[in-house]
């Protein structure tokens, strides 16, 4: 195609006529046509000057058409980059300028790939390449953080000789930086003859982005030259790996501080949960008469959030209004998130309606304002009203509704996670997984995991205490211990669980062996370590060697222990009929004793008849919580034991002035996927014909190993005959015979009881596991029992 076809086609693309009354003259006017460029301020005006080039040929020019070119791609919002691509392809000999001035505009417009085809285009044209084109090669590279393809431009350097020139050497040290390689970056630094400030400036912020500590802290102290990028840079990075003393050392060591080196030490302290610090500094800065952005703003709207105080937000907000910063999409999205954090849901909406340009975030924030003031369902109405959710959109709602008890709910947005094809993170799995083991979802649980594997997830330290957790609570001891030898990361978190899980499984000898293992790998013990090494001594009866490990736990550990520790040694004592003991020790607490504590004597007396403390502990425990069901219903039991059914009656009608209700026994059982409730006496279970054969088939196999029905358990002055139904119908032996029919064997029986499981449902499942030759796994709200050929795991001392 000749100049002047080239021409003809690039006239054409011009709206303007061709045939407008020239503006200048038709002879070659470069100073014209700077004044003319300089002057347009629109692209009809633009036009109409590309157009008088093309009539007086001034277009042929170099310089002319480079000036055309420079002016086309300075940003101007009425210029698109493809019209002046489409210039620069029908110019005839397009210069080295030229093609740095169009790679540079690709770059800003961030098309790196573009800027590197240019390169090739003026290799193959042989254009001569300078200084000013291999720097911005290397920053294309950088942008595509492609190190390949920056070795190649860094080869074309040494080729071309412009390896001695310090600021092209100083953009492939950025470059290697940017992209990861910094061995090649340091070698090249070593390497330069000649370094400049931006020399030493770009290998430290390799460093520091590379969170490299060490390496940042000698190239810093051997710079010739510290200015302030290189100070807030250092401050920056301290601030990230939490050293919060040398970032302070340094801040107060700069002679001379900018905006910047006072919002890096302001993030320092929020990063680190230093949030006064940070509100005090701001402070400081607003003192010093600095001018604040909006980063720094953002630091201290979250500082706010942190610390719920919403009148020091309120004032940081009127100062970003002040200053007209408030448009910025990032401070929107932390008025949000401030004004949820202190339950000012109202303001937080009020800005979300208000907002322009609201991104991801912006939802995301909002859908965790509602979430934490409780209100679950505008939650989710905004998250089923986003056209885009990522996977934080997808967490957060998930985790509200565990966090708000909806486990069905959490279970069900999981799955429709699922659908979407979102990959869930550690959050959202580990609020699933809490999920399944609220609800005895075992099944789903064990999905999860493998789900987990097939992906090739990482299991840390939180995502490993969790699935011990769910497998512990589910009575699948064996599963769980895999986990644990599983986790790389283990823990104090990860031992506690196991050790807690082992004790409530009715392995104390296992608790306790695996504390001795903790304490032999080097993990320090914690308070919760405690509750769980005593929980193992208080189910076991192992009072000995509960007063050994409690006494540890002050002389050895220097732990103080709390109302949980003192609650754990009194249902110990109790438990081994030591009552008196048991109420000496509440006496002797630094602390008020709480009402489990109480509780647990209460539970002692019944245990072991003592009716005289039984009714004492009983009446003080219903003034201290005259709300409480459990104890209002102990009482009455202890009463009931000894047959004063008018005491039961005095108690019951207290239980009815007070309101309150006492919690219907619900257990548990997952079948086939589906979790299936059951309470006492219910009728209203699908399959409930099946369910009352399946009982009648179980009482004649019962009768036959001698099961003789404990009906001091029915605190009613009803008959025996109808003490008898009343038992042989309580949840568990209801889920019992619904697991029967649905769970094929060998696979357990495992069911989940809201209340502790009665004498006599206890007994019953031992013989249930005798006579039927299955194993039946009850968990109750202290500890599991595990009934396997007529023996229970608690060895009956519960």
């Amino acid at each position: 195609m000749t100049l002047a076809t080239k021409l003809a086609h690039l006239s054409s693309t011009i709206k303007s006529s061709v045939n407008a009354k020239p503006i200048f003259k038709p002879t070659i006017n470069l100073s014209i046509l700077e004044t003319h460029l300089q002057k347009c301020q629109s692209f009809k005006q633009f036009t109409q000057i590309l157009s008088q080039m093309i009539l007086t040929g001034l277009i042929a020019d170099t310089f002319a058409s480079s000036r055309l070119i420079k002016f086309s791609t300075d940003l101007l919002p009425f210029i698109d980059m493809s019209y002046s691509f489409k210039i620069f392809a029908f110019l005839e000999s397009p210069n080295g300028f030229i093609f740095n001035t169009m790679m540079r505009a690709y770059i800003q417009r961030n098309v790196p790939q573009k800027a590197i085809c240019l390169y090739k285009l003026m290799l193959n044209n042989n254009v001569g390449v300078d200084n000013y084109t291999y720097p911005l090669l290397a920053q294309a590279s950088a942008l595509r953080l492609s190190v390949f393809e920056g070795k190649l431009i860094h080869d074309h350097v040494l080729k071309a000789g412009f390896d001695s020139d310090v600021y092209v050497n100083n953009t492939l040290i950025n470059m290697y930086a940017v992209c990861g390689d910094l061995s090649a970056a340091r070698k090249l630094f070593d390497e330069s003859p000649v370094l400049d400030l931006v020399s030493w400036n770009s290998i430290l912020a390799g460093y520091v982005n590379a969170d490299n500590v060490e390496e940042a802290k000698f190239i810093y102290n051997k710079m010739p030259e510290r200015n302030i990028i290189a100070s807030n840079s250092m401050i920056v990075l301290f601030g990230r790996k939490g050293n919060v003393a040398e970032a302070c050392r340094l801040f107060k060591e700069m002679p001379k501080k900018d905006l910047v080196s006072w919002s890096a030490l302001i993030s320092c302290y929020e990063q680190n949960e230093m949030y006064e610090e940070a509100l005090v500094l701001f402070m400081n800065m607003i003192d010093h008469r600095v001018m604040v952005d909006e980063v720094v703003v953002v630091s201290v709207l979250s500082a706010c959030a942190n610390l719920t105080v919403v009148k020091t937000g309120t004032s940081v907000h009127a100062l970003a209004v002040k200053i007209g910063i408030e448009c910025y999409i990032n401070l929107q999205n932390a008025l949000i998130h401030m004004y949820s954090s202190c339950g000012e849901i109202t303001t937080a909406e009020k800005l979300f309606d208000a907002g322009h340009n609201l991104d991801l975030i912006s939802w995301n924030s909002m859908i965790s304002g509602y979430l934490k003031c409780g209100s679950v369902e505008k939650a989710r109405a905004l998250f089923d009203a986003m056209i885009e959710k990522d996977v934080v959109s997808w967490s957060t709602m998930i985790s509200g509704y565990a966090q708000h008890d909806q486990f069905s709910e959490t279970l069900s947005l999981f799955m429709e996670m699922q659908h979407h094809g979102i990959r869930p993170d550690e959050a959202t799995l580990v609020s699933v997984i809490s999920a399944c083991t609220h609800l005895v979802a075992l099944d789903q649980g064990k999905w999860i995991h493998a789900y987990i594997r097939k992906n090739g997830l990482k299991i840390n330290s939180i995502l490993g205490t969790t699935l011990i957790d769910m497998y512990m609570k589910l009575g699948c001891v064996d599963n769980a211990l895999e986990v644990f030898h599983g986790t790389e990361e283990k823990g104090v978190s990860s031992w506690n669980a196991l050790i807690i899980g082992f004790a409530m499984n009715g392995l104390a000898d296992k608790s306790l062996e695996m504390f001795s293992e903790m304490k032999k790998s080097g993990v320090t013990p914690n308070e919760i370590t405690f509750v769980g090494v005593l929980g193992a001594c208080r189910h076991m009866g192992l009072v000995d060697e509960g007063h050994r490990h409690f006494n540890s736990m002050i002389q050895e550990h220097r732990l103080e222990p709390n109302s949980k520790h003192y609650g754990c040694m009194v249902d110990l004592l109790g438990r081994a009929g030591m009552l008196k003991e048991a109420e000496e020790l509440i006496e002797s607490m630094p602390m008020s004793p709480d009402v489990a504590t109480w509780g647990a004597l209460l539970g002692a007396c019944k245990k072991h008849g003592d009716h005289e403390m039984g009714e004492r502990v009983g009446r003080k425990l219903v003034e201290l919580q005259p709300d409480h069901d459990g104890f209002h219903v102990l009482l009455s039991n202890i009463h009931a034991s000894k047959g004063r059914w008018d005491d039961v009656l005095e108690v019951r009608g207290m239980m009815v002035r007070r309101g309150v209700v006492k919690i219907p026994g619900c257990s548990m059982i997952e079948a086939n996927g589906i979790i299936h409730e059951f309470l006492a006496g219910d009728r209203t279970h699908p399959q409930i014909n099946e369910i009352d054969n399946m009982l009648d088939e179980m009482a004649k196999k019962l009768k036959l190993e001698g099961y003789a029905p404990d009906t001091l358990e029915v605190a009613f002055d009803i008959d025996q005959e109808e003490k008898e139904t009343t038992l042989f119908r309580h949840s568990e032996k209801l889920a019992i015979a619904f697991g029967l029919i649905t769970i094929s064997p060998p696979n357990p029986i495992r069911i989940m009881k809201n209340l502790r499981i009665c004498n006599d449902c206890h007994t019953a499942a031992k013989f249930i596991s005798r006579a039927f030759d299955r194993e039946i796994v009850v968990r109750d709200r202290h500890r599991f029992h595990h009934f396997k050929h007529g023996s229970c795991s608690c060895m009956d001392f519960w």
